[in-house]
């Protein structure tokens, strides 16, 4: 396994060097988001009873900034590989396909679990966090994360351009994350964008994510956690079919 670990810790380095852009600029926009609809939308607007909706936005805001993180690392990371002609040097070693998915997609989820828990770290000042199911949340942050790293992979292998990977982050990634019930309810959506919503991913995986938080959720989380593990599987086969093909890779 030690041409995994290099991989790893080098994927791992690579956004560590420059901390105060993957991990400290992310933070910090995204409280800013927290800042503006709390303030805005404090006491008019109550997504479950008995919960503030700053307190109610939080979880969903250290989701969304995980998600898209995670998805930005494995993805620029191959790309970037892959533009400068350095990828040769990752794919001549005796590395297995497994080896190469879990590196990039272990790493990415480093990033996104270092970016959600600096978002957390600064919500503490803003509200006191409830845990009323702490396992869940632990739980649907690390299946999330693998979820959008694997996508990250899978839009890395697939763009030849910088500005491919911009389109994936920008019209797909970034409207399914925040419809994906980020700053509220599904349930007081009308019922035709309710059906939408059920028809996103995402939404499962920040829907867990919030029932770790209070105990409540507009789906129930084994539900979530059966198709997010789905949808995780699902991913991962076609990352990995990608990656034994060669597909834009050893071409």
């Amino acid at each position: 396994m030690s041409g995994f670990q290099t991989l790893l810790r080098k994927e791992i380095l690579r956004f560590w060097k420059v901390v105060f852009q993957t991990v400290a600029g992310p933070v910090v926009s995204t409280v800013l988001y927290l800042l503006v609809f709390s303030n805005a939308l404090q006491g008019r607007v109550e997504a479950f009873p008995g919960v503030g909706y700053g307190e109610f936005l939080i979880p969903g805001l250290v989701m969304m900034a995980m998600l898209q993180n995670a998805f930005a690392n494995a993805s620029s990371s191959l790309v970037q590989s892959k533009v400068t002609g350095n990828i040769v040097f990752v794919l001549l070693p005796p590395l297995s396909v497994r080896e190469l998915f879990a590196a990039y997609v272990g790493a990415a989820m480093a990033r996104g679990l270092a970016v959600g828990a600096g978002v957390f770290a600064v919500t503490l000042l803003f509200a006191l966090p409830r845990f009323a199911a702490p396992l869940w949340a632990a739980l649907f942050a690390l299946l999330g994360c693998a979820i959008l790293g694997t996508m990250g992979l899978i839009a890395g292998i697939w763009a030849e351009k910088f500005d491919q990977m911009a389109a994936v982050q920008s019209f797909v990634i970034a409207p399914a994350t925040f419809l994906a019930g980020v700053f509220y309810s599904v349930h007081s959506l009308p019922p035709f964008w309710q059906a939408v919503s059920h028809l996103n991913p995402f939404f499962y995986i920040v829907d867990g994510f919030r029932y770790g938080f209070f105990g409540q959720s507009d789906v129930a989380p084994l539900a979530s956690l059966a198709i997010v593990g789905l949808t995780l599987a699902g991913v991962c086969a076609v990352a990995l079919r990608m990656l034994q093909t060669g597909y834009r890779l050893r071409h």
